[in-house]
Parts: structure tokens; C-alpha cells; sequence
């Protein structure tokens, strides 16, 4: 039978030493994500959902176990190489945003085209596409720090979908927004979905857990099973 997982995740934990003490973020963890679906991840802070995001992106490499995204085993990946398959294949939305506060709207969704290497032609007509779509045009030339919290998250989200990722990993993106604001991200989500890519996202928002496929809880670096 063909694999259709998307993300695979077998026994991974993850330790940090923070001076002579262990910290296990991760225990022994497995999860399976199929392509198209939209998976939550829920827990209360410290839970580990960010290091696990960090983990399936190659941000982070588990201290035990494996992680396959799009069958490519990532632990086994050297850095050059990871930094080539996020950039054609996973988008990232993080929690702070993490914008280039030296780069305006126009150039922090333009940079993931230009590490692509894609022609000027296309990362502009590209860029201006998702300023529309994003409703960010009359923020094109502003910097992060001249735009709202909820203008960053969009222009995180555009940025993201830049080089139309196949994977979209997306951490407390209501968090820190107004329930105004935040119902727009819920709507972007929803669209994700309906565009049939493959989310995952570490949230408690009762609005995009109920667009969820399948919601796994996820307590002291552990996943709670139904």
C-alpha cells in the first residue's frame, strides 16, 4: 500500500540540559499526519507543542527517535540540506511572529522566494498576489514595528505560503490577538483546509479545533490517547 502520511513522528523525545539538570520536553512520542489533513495539537503551556512543531520542521533535531515529513527521513538530513526542503516544502507561522524587523511587509514575503531562487518576475508578481490576498498592500513598505499584531500574523501567513508549501506548521496563531483579529486567522485556516494542505497547528482556540481532522493532547511532553 502506497504511504500517504505527510508527517511521521516514531518515539521521539527530546532533552535540553539547562545547566546540570535534564529537561525532557518530549517523551517517547508518536503521531502520524496524512496528507490533507488538519491536525491540532492541544495543551497547556510547557506541554511541549512548539518543540514538537520545531521538530517535524527540522528546526530542532529529536535527541531519540525519527521524523519523516513527505517520507524524507529529516533526522538523517544534514543542515544545507534541511534548509533546501523547508523552504520548497513546509511553511512556518510562529508564535512571535518572527518577521525581519530589518525588512518591510513586501520583503519579509519576497525572502522565502529569493532563498528559492525563483526569477524577480515571478517573486513580484507573487508578492503583490499575497499583499491582496493578505490585505496587507497599504502595509507593503511598512516594518514590522509599524504594523499591528494582527497585520504581523498575516504577513507571518503570507510569508509562509510564499513558495505554496505542501505543509503548513502554525504555532498559537490566536494567541495574541483580539477576537476580531483572530477570526480572520481562523477564516485563513479554513481556507488552508479547504485548499486541501496539510496544517499543523498547536492551539487551544475552540475555532480551529472544531476544523479539526483529529485533535491529539499533548501533556508534559506526553500524548494523551483517547
Amino acid at each position: 500500500m502506497e504511504d500517504k502520511s505527510a508527517v511521521l513522528v516514531r518515539c521521539v523525545s527530546k532533552e535540553y540540559k539547562i545547566g546540570n539538570a535534564t529537561v525532557r520536553a518530549l517523551e517517547d512520542l508518536s503521531l502520524t499526519v496524512a496528507e490533507s489533513e488538519f491536525v491540532s495539537i492541544e495543551g497547556p503551556s510547557g506541554a511541549g507543542k512548539t518543540t514538537l512543531l520545531n521538530i517535524v520542521g527540522g528546526i530542532e533535531k529529536p535527541t531519540s527517535g525519527q521524523v519523516s515529513v513527505f517520507r524524507q527521513e529529516l533526522t538523517k538530513c544534514d543542515e544545507g540540506y534541511l534548509a533546501v526542503f523547508r523552504c520548497a516544502n513546509i511553511g512556518f507561522v510562529f508564535q512571535s511572529y518572527n518577521l525581519i524587523s530589518t525588512l518591510t511587509t513586501a520583503e519579509n514575503i519576497a525572502f522565502p522566494m529569493e532563498l528559492a531562487g525563483w526569477p524577480e518576475g515571478h517573486i513580484e508578481k507573487r508578492t503583490k498576489e499575497l499583499l491582496r490576498i493578505f490585505g496587507l498592500a497599504q502595509r507593503a513598505n511598512h516594518f514590522p514595528s509599524q504594523i499591528s499584531g494582527g497585520e504581523q500574523q498575516r504577513a507571518a501567513f503570507a510569508r509562509a505560503l510564499a513558495n505554496n508549501p505542501p505543509l503548513m506548521l502554525v504555532d498559537e496563531p490566536t494567541a495574541n490577538l483580539d477576537s476580531k483579529t483572530g477570526n480572520i486567522i481562523v477564516d485563513l485556516l479554513n481556507q488552508l483546509k479547504q485548499q486541501e494542505k496539510t496544517v499543523l497547528v498547536a492551539t487551544h482556540d475552540k475555532r480551529i479545533l472544531a476544523l479539526s481532522n483529529q485533535t491529539v493532547h499533548l501533556r508534559e511532553g506526553k500524548l494523551l490517547r483517547p
